[in-house]
């Protein structure tokens, strides 16, 4: 536009003035701003018109560009609040509208493990404080809704701990009932012999009782060493009867650096890996088995591994990303065959921003495929625990549902 201006003005100046020298750029730009353009109209009646026909086109100029700066002013800061809007933030009135967004069910109780028995809903979580031997091994909680949760207060439901661990950040545990009634816990426990990295435990109930308490056995099921050990494990019983456990190999923790110690490269591969026991619990049948493994779409790992049975699909849920970050989720995949290969689902389940969760991950569905309970960031230092409901369509696709 401007260089359209300085040609006008070029050709009005060569009209009036032909004798005058030219002129660079930038004087004709000064000139052009400082004084009216030069006219080959005659004067009437003693009259001046340019100097009229200047100011009012001076004015209309003026008033274009204000009107432009009010309109780009106006599209900054609306573009904004309104993409705010959309990520569903619980300040948002339509946020508390969403049938279908997560309960906040409990505060300080991350990774949570879900059991339905007896009509009674049973969760338990990771430790409740980093290296504080003062707090339950295994928290408990119990809902007979799904909606509302309460914690069993001063409870333990693994009150000792085995000969290989520490007695400190006891993570992930799950539950899942043997054939001879007992129950089996299978958890993470820091290594007393390597500190900062855990394998996979087993506990088994004293009693027929899904609240414990839960005897430790005296040797890990699952402890890759060469992987960096094993986390987040999970039980799972086949329509043939055959139990398993799905698990994390830990080989983050003997990354490189960086995020969650493996975004420098050489980037180690962080695999879920797959084991079938005994019906004891505690004896592995052959080797593990990779069904997962983390992406470049991952970051630096996946973990707390959930695998389910339902409409004749095996899906295995999971998180991505470092557990401290915003990009820390939850996807999921499927597969036709226990071992896979699975398919990843196109988007995540859930990710920050959604509902307006921050960090979600740790998810455990419950078997039916219906139910689920995850944690998200609910301030600096807590991870809550969250129930949702979900939906599995008959194309694979898993979405959230009202609770």
């Amino acid at each position: 536009m401007k260089a359209d201006l300085f040609r006008v003005l070029d050709r009005k100046k060569d009209i009036s003035t032909p004798s005058t020298p030219s002129l660079c750029r930038d004087e004709i730009r000064t000139k052009s701003l400082s004084e009216p353009p030069p006219t080959t109209t005659a004067h009437l009646s003693g009259t001046e018109k340019a100097p009229s026909k200047w100011t009012r086109r001076k004015f209309t100029w003026i008033s274009t560009i204000a009107f432009i700066s009010i309109a780009i002013i106006v599209i900054v800061i609306t573009v904004p609040v309104m993409l705010l809007r959309n990520r569903h933030s619980p300040d948002d009135p339509s946020y508390s509208q969403q049938t279908n967004r997560p309960r906040r069910a409990m505060d300080n109780f991350p990774d949570p493990g879900l059991i339905q028995f007896n009509g009674t809903w049973i969760a338990y979580g990771t430790n409740a404080a980093i290296n504080n031997t003062e707090v339950p091994h295994v928290p408990v909680a119990t809902s007979e809704d799904f909606a509302n949760w309460t914690r069993i207060r001063d409870y333990d439901a693994m009150p000792t701990i085995a000969t290989w661990e520490t007695s400190a950040n006891h993570w992930a545990p799950d539950v899942i009932q043997r054939n001879d009634g007992k129950f089996l816990l299978y958890y993470s426990g820091e290594l007393k012999d390597w500190t900062r990295h855990h394998c996979v435990g087993v506990a088994i109930s004293t009693t027929n009782d899904p609240l414990g308490p839960f005897t430790p056995h005296d040797k890990p099921v699952a402890c890759p060493r060469q992987h960096g050990g094993a986390i987040d494990p999970s039980a799972f019983r086949d329509i043939d009867g055959k139990l398993y456990i799905v698990y994390k190999a830990d080989a983050n923790s003997i990354g490189n650096g960086g995020t969650c110690n493996n975004s420098k490269k050489p980037i180690l591969t962080v695999p879920i890996l797959l084991q079938e026991l005994e019906e004891d619990g505690v004896t592995p049948v052959g080797d593990p088995v990779e069904i997962l493994y983390n992406e470049d779409i991952d970051g630096p790992l996946v973990e707390a591994p959930n695998l389910i049975r339902t409409q004749g699909l095996y899906y295995l849920f999971f998180s991505s990303h470092c557990y401290r970050s915003p990009g820390y989720d939850i996807k999921y995949a499927y597969s036709t065959e226990l071992q896979g290969p699975y398919v990843r689902a196109a988007r995540p389940l859930l990710k920050t921003g959604d509902f307006g969760l921050r960090s979600p991950g740790g998810a455990t569905v419950s078997q039916d495929g219906t139910k689920m309970v995850f944690h998200a960031d609910c301030d600096s230092s807590w991870r809550c625990m969250y129930a949702a409901a979900i939906d599995i369509s008959v194309n694979s696709t898993v979405t959230l549902a009202s609770l």
